[in-house]
């Protein structure tokens, strides 16, 4: 499992938040804070649809063939309702990345 798939589980199933506030006591913004928080704007933006969509995908691990036949819907629908935030995640878990290297670099 990568990155990205590790973060949307996380996330839609709420064991990051839970993780999150354990980790994170302190008031300051931590990575894991930051990306709980820009992962729920980013998720409270979209349609029910295109949650369901995402959690097929990767919290159920089912295929785009699967998710597809499931909704009656072509694998090209499937991708363009999922791969905007798929790439957005991505970008999150980048930028988080980089802020906790330079933290590291400063300390």
């Amino acid at each position: 499992m990568n990155k990205l798939e590790f973060n949307i589980r996380l996330y839609l199933t709420g064991v990051m938040k839970s993780w999150t506030d354990r980790i994170d006591n302190t008031g300051k913004e931590t990575p894991q804070r930051f990306i709980l928080n820009a992962m729920t704007e980013l998720f409270d933006s979209l349609s029910d649809d295109d949650i369901e969509l995402i959690r097929l995908r990767y919290v159920e691990r089912l295929t785009l063939s699967e998710v597809s036949s499931r909704y009656l819907l072509n694998e090209h629908t499937v991708r363009n309702h999922t791969n905007p935030t798929v790439k957005q995640v991505k970008e999150i878990i980048k930028k988080a990345t980089e802020q906790a290297q330079h933290a590291r670099d400063v300390d």
